[in-house]
């Protein structure tokens, strides 16, 4: 019995519904058209209820009085200032805490990764204890620690911790001295960044060098010096411009100077110290990446331990280090988000919070907000992706 082979003739196309090309196309029309409908759903179900509970759309209530005040603002800010105001305050002081959390956990996380690594064992065995008991508490409970089990014990403004006739510490906060600036100190920060630019260029024509003749200047050394040493010969010349306004004790609390309210302090040892205890696994992994014969060449040019982890390790373990770095920063400057746990005007407590109360411009209030972590985030990937390309290996 003689079997029938199966061949289509020529020109003939099969049904669509056996054509994989059609098919998706169709699936995929499907699928638009059923998240377009639910999102008109969506959005006629939130006009609707808005409707009916009076409340208008838009972004004109950013013009408003907001009627309460900030108790940390660094900019002009009182209770008459608009909501959009309140916006600009609050997302500074997101800014603030987060920059100087980012600073501040990667100088205390590189410190401890590298001591975790160290042949001491005190100092090693130390830094593994701060690394285990501080990444397992949650940050909630350890910003709760900073503000209430330690800031809020601290003595009140008449029994204040003096440190000099300048700094003073209470239940209220840090008081430090605020400098007022004078005619003709503007030339010192136009020198500063004329100093770094400098530095930059040296150490960029110093690396040219050391590559074509293998000679090579202490250019970080004298880098220092010039971004620190042309700024200050500027402010003696210039007969220092800067006098000081000392904070003094009137009444029942401090008056002048700069005040660094507990909130802050608390909200930023907490993020600092947490993230610092992943930063450190972080670099203590990527310094172990590194092949251990890297480690013994650089020995056996009796090169001294210090050049070889700041010359040989660190440049190398930074590849290694900086992709989950990027993430730890991200975490940070997220969990600053926490800060209206205990208070601090960050942008969700003053304007995520206060603002959508009094206003009730829920959508657009939460919309500005989203929008502004989700920026932030942005920028900081990308910076860092650019960094990383920087210092990743390029083949030849």
């Amino acid at each position: 019995m003689s079997v029938r082979p199966n061949i289509r003739p020529v020109g003939h196309k099969p049904p669509f519904w056996r054509d994989r090309a059609k098919r998706a196309l169709i699936f995929q029309i499907i699928l638009v058209a059923v998240v377009a409908a639910f999102l008109a759903y969506i959005i006629h179900n939130t006009q609707a209820n808005l409707n009916a509970r009076g409340i208008t759309t838009g972004f004109g209530f950013l013009s408003n009085t907001a009627g309460f005040g900030i108790v940390q603002s660094l900019i002009d800010y009182s209770s008459q200032s608009s909501y959009g105001r309140t916006f600009v305050v609050g997302l500074i002081n997101t800014l603030l805490v987060g920059g100087l959390g980012v600073i501040a956990a990667s100088i205390i996380g590189f410190t401890v990764g590298i001591a975790r690594l160290s042949p001491n064992w005190l100092i090693a065995r130390l830094a593994n204890a701060y690394i285990e008991t501080f990444r397992n508490i949650p940050v909630l409970l350890q910003i709760f620690f900073w503000y209430f089990a330690v800031l809020r014990t601290l003595p009140g403004a008449r029994d204040s911790m003096a440190f000099g006739e300048a700094f003073f510490l209470n239940v209220r906060g840090l008081y430090l001295p605020q400098p007022l600036f004078e005619s003709g100190f503007g030339l010192i920060p136009a020198t500063f960044v004329l100093a770094i630019i400098a530095s930059i260029a040296l150490i960029i024509w110093n690396k040219r060098r050391h590559e074509a003749t293998g000679k090579r200047l202490p250019a970080g050394l004298i880098s220092l010096v010039i971004i620190f040493g042309l700024p200050l010969l500027v402010l003696i010349a210039t007969g220092v411009p800067v006098t000081w306004e000392m904070p003094e004790l009137r009444g029942f609390n401090f008056r002048g100077g700069i005040t660094i309210i507990p909130e802050f302090l608390a909200l930023w040892l907490a993020l600092s110290i947490y993230t610092a205890s992943f930063i450190a696994e972080i670099v203590r992994s990527g310094i172990q990446a590194i092949p251990h014969g890297q480690t013994e060449a650089a020995q056996a040019l009796s090169l001294p331990r210090k050049l070889v982890l700041r010359l040989v390790v660190i440049p190398q373990a930074m590849r290694v280090i900086i992709p989950p770095l990027t993430s730890q920063y991200l975490n940070l400057i997220k969990n600053s988000s926490l800060a209206t746990a205990i208070g601090y005007p960050d942008l969700v407590s003053v304007f995520a919070g206060t603002t959508l109360n009094q206003t009730g411009q829920a959508i657009e209030v939460i919309a500005m907000t989203m929008a502004v972590y989700l920026v932030i985030s942005l920028l900081v990937s990308m910076f860092m992706n650019w960094f990383n390309a920087r210092v990743a290996l390029v083949e030849r």
